[in-house]
């Protein structure tokens, strides 16, 4: 009856709710209350690096493994994952190996072990891992009531993991990898909502059209997943990039003022001139954009206002192209954008804080 009551809880917590540390949380929880650890984790594969690391950790020296990193094939954890097979030590005085490891980490203060793998089909996903619990002597049927409650995690992770990944598409353009548009309508509302100041930047291409003219459609997209790929490194991660549609891109800039955004803008107006594109299909394109920058709330207190006044910019630094128009301040000149790509970013900064400091007529 224990067994199927907490089958029964776990099994009505996959099925509440999509949030991944909600629902291993509950699956966790009904564990130690079952086993009765002394410490117990949940450790989850990290595919890029190929380590663990600890989504959860509970009990005695739990903070201090909070960033601790398990390299596959290391220690229990590392075994078990690598393997895909369950290390289950009643008694680690009794198993030389175990033994020694325990020895080596004499503040785990290890009496038994029970490690299971969280599989998904032939890929492990995680492991389970109870240090000093009461598995009922560690019997079979024991084992295998946790090995199910792991199957419960696996199912939880999985779901959990399709959610995140529909989301990401629902915000996602699917040429560039960037944000699209109505993700950028979504944060606007949000960073309106907070009230603080922050930078709109609009870009849109020069001549792109003659790419697609001249090279086709499929280069084209080639082309823009590559801008896309240039704004993200240019912008860093603190920003946000956005394809708006077309060849029309916006980047937002959280916290940052019109001197620091028109240093920002300028760098990436200077890194999209200098940089050569679609080398690997042996072209060698180069490529311009108009830019335009607005700051909230001194260019536009609403979503609107300050979308209409960045690419009202835009559309003024395109009478020239290859250009930066901003927001109160007018047009930047090419000379001026060339300076940041030559490393004198600071000198263009200074010279924007001075123009700030000057009242407006």
């Amino acid at each position: 009856m224990d067994h199927l009551r907490v089958f029964h809880d776990v099994a009505r917590a996959l099925t509440s709710s999509l949030e991944l540390e909600e629902i291993l949380g509950a699956i966790m929880n009904k564990m130690a209350q079952f086993f009765g650890p002394e410490r117990w984790s949940l450790l989850m594969v990290d595919d890029k690096s190929g380590e663990l690391y600890y989504a959860i950790a509970v009990g005695e020296n739990a903070e201090s493994l909070k960033g601790l990193r398990v390299p596959l094939g290391e220690g229990v954890a590392g075994w078990v994952a690598a393997t895909g097979n369950p290390l289950v030590v009643p008694d680690v005085a009794l198993d030389p190996h175990w033994s020694a490891f325990a020895n080596k980490h004499p503040d785990l203060k290890i009496q038994s072990i029970a490690c299971v793998p969280v599989r998904s089909g032939n890929k492990t996903l995680g492991v389970i891992q109870l240090l000093n619990s009461k598995l009922d002597l560690l019997s079979e049927h024991s084992i295998s009531f946790l090995r199910i409650l792991c199957d419960y995690a696996a199912i939880a992770i999985q779901n959990a993991r399709s959610m995140t990944l529909i989301q990401e598409l629902t915000i996602t353009d699917d040429v560039t990898g960037l944000f699209n548009a109505r993700h950028l309508y979504t944060m606007l509302e949000e960073e309106v909502a907070r009230g603080q100041v922050f930078s709109l930047m609009f870009v849109d291409l020069d001549h792109f059209k003659s790419v697609n003219d001249t090279h086709g459609h499929l280069i084209g997209s080639r082309l823009l997943a590559e801008i896309g790929g240039l704004m993200r490194r240019s912008l860093g991660p603190n920003n946000a990039a956005f394809r708006y549609g077309g060849d029309e891109f916006v980047a937002l800039l959280p916290g940052m003022g019109k001197a620091a955004a028109s240093g920002t803008t300028m760098a990436l107006c200077a890194d999209l001139r200098g940089a050569r594109f679609l080398e690997g299909a042996g072209l060698s394109l180069s490529l311009s954009g108009s830019f335009g920058l607005a700051t909230y709330p001194e260019d536009g207190n609403t979503v609107q206002t300050i979308l209409r006044a960045a690419d009202t910019m835009m559309y003024e630094a395109k009478v020239t192209r290859d250009n930066v128009a901003v927001a109160g301040k007018g047009m930047m000149g090419r000379a001026e954008t060339t300076r940041s790509i030559d490393g004198s970013r600071r000198a263009v900064s200074e010279m924007f804080l001075e123009r700030d400091s000057v009242p407006r007529s």
